[in-house]
């Protein structure tokens, strides 16, 4: 079974750190890594993260 990558920049919890050696972090998660915190926690437990949310698009639910 394959499952599709899940792409942090597109989530909500994602941050980009100022720590040169973990430039990359998740809010929900807690931590900092080298790489996409996905591909972290999917190494670390063999599934994909279930903490993703897709990050609100602004100006998109706007009314004209």
């Amino acid at each position: 079974m394959k499952t599709e990558r899940i792409n942090c920049f597109k989530c909500k919890f994602f941050y980009t750190t100022w720590d040169k050696n973990f430039p990359r972090g998740c809010r929900a998660l807690g931590f900092k890594t080298r790489e996409l915190p996905s591909l972290t926690v999917y190494r670390a437990s063999g599934i994909p993260c279930l903490k993703y949310e897709k990050k609100a698009i602004p100006g998109k639910d706007r009314h004209s």
